[in-house]
């Protein structure tokens, strides 16, 4: 049963226009937006002119894209296709006046290309329904929001192939899926890991947390934040929250080497993302304090960041751990392989913090002499109530 409470409508064909029974659509050309967005997902992906055929999927695998009432893909011959979606409402997980609509676009696409990295596989087409109130219709959010997608969807070798436009009373509704492709049997699942693998985590944690108190704090990016390329400290740990990067390079490395026995990316945080693959996996893990990479923006000094933060009592460990929204990759490797793990690919280090362990379900942190359980602190939407 659908909670009515929001005003949200109907959002699940592939026909990526206004729905005729919405009044937005009648307040401009629908129909001219919808070829637009038609005629932009098929102009030639750059992407797909490179001679590494085997890196970027061949658009002849896709028969049949935007324009009828169903896409029609072709999976290639000894690959399993992989389907990840992720909802985003707003006020809830995005406000917009923190964020300009191309930055939206671009993680609207990104937290989804990041489940396909934590599976090891490659994106290769996205379907995207977008949810709008009519006076945002009327405006150009909505060009803005699309031209932010299509931006890192020509930069992954990603397709769109269908969605949907429809109508709300009061926000903006973003439902993104990806579809990814991996050799056969060969996705990187959250249950392989065993007692003695080594556990490894990419870039640095606890940015985004920090950015998104920055914003909760009163701090807003300057109105040409998309046409810079040059941002101080705090504002760049604002786009760490706003404007998120998926690691398909480290993703698929691991999973086409073979290297990761079990994977997971870091949005909820990593002190939940490790007890999820822990409890899949059916094993614990001990984790040296020392090791886990945080953020080295959230310790720049002389700046806006350190006020705001510690006015929200946010330090940089806990944000670490339980901040969520990095996307970063927790991935474990068997020891035998451990040295085979690369320093850093395309700029972005793996760190290694820990061990698998055969204690089902604990987790611990060890700092020196001392340890303690190490609790899941990560973001939930519904948090379970307290029994009285």
């Amino acid at each position: 049963m659908r909670d009515e409470s929001d005003g949200a409508e109907q959002i699940g064909s592939t026909d990526l226009l206004p729905s005729r029974r919405s009044p937005a659509a009648a307040s401009r050309s629908e129909f001219d937006f919808i070829n637009k967005v038609r005629h932009r997902a098929h102009q030639t992906n750059p992407a797909l002119n490179t001679s590494s055929s085997s890196l970027i999927p061949h658009p002849s695998s896709l028969s049949l894209g935007i324009g009828d009432d169903a896409a029609v893909t072709r999976a290639r011959r000894g690959h399993d296709t992989l389907i990840t979606t992720d909802l985003l409402v707003e006020d809830i997980d995005f406000r917009r006046d923190w964020m300009p609509p191309q930055m939206l676009g671009h993680k609207a696409l990104a937290v989804s290309l990041s489940d396909i990295a934590a599976m090891g596989a490659r994106p290769r087409w996205a379907l995207l329904s977008v949810g709008v109130p009519e006076e945002v219709w009327r405006g150009r959010f909505v060009d803005e929001f699309y031209k932010g997608f299509f931006a890192l969807a020509d930069e992954c070798g990603v397709t769109l192939i269908g969605g949907d436009v429809s109508r709300t009373t009061n926000r903006v509704v973003i439902d993104s899926i990806v579809l990814g492709e991996a050799k056969r049997n060969r996705a990187v699942l959250r249950s392989g890991a065993s007692p003695g693998d080594r556990i490894f985590v990419t870039g640095a944690l606890g940015g985004s947390a920090a950015g998104l108190q920055l914003l909760e704090g009163g701090a807003r990016l300057p109105k040409n934040a998309v046409r810079r390329t040059r941002f101080s400290a705090t504002e760049q740990l604002m786009l760490r929250h706003l404007r998120p990067s998926a690691r398909l390079a480290w993703g698929q490395f691991l999973g086409e080497k073979r290297l990761a026995t079990a994977m997971i990316d870091l949005s909820d945080g990593l002190s939940s993302d490790l007890a999820h693959l822990c409890r899949e996996s059916g094993v614990g893990a001990n984790i040296d304090a020392s090791r886990i990479p945080i953020d080295p923006l959230i310790e720049r000094r002389g700046e806006q960041v350190d006020d705001v933060l510690s006015s929200h009592a946010g330090d940089a460990f806990t944000l670490a751990l339980g901040g969520g929204e990095d996307y970063e990759l927790l991935f474990t490797v068997s020891p035998k392989n451990a040295a085979r793990v690369p320093d850093e690919i395309d700029g972005v280090a793996a760190t290694y913090i820990g061990d698998v362990t055969d204690e089902k379900g604990r987790v611990l942190l060890i700092a020196g002499r001392r340890r303690r359980t190490l609790k899941s602190s990560g973001f939930t939407h519904f948090k379970r109530a307290r029994r009285k």
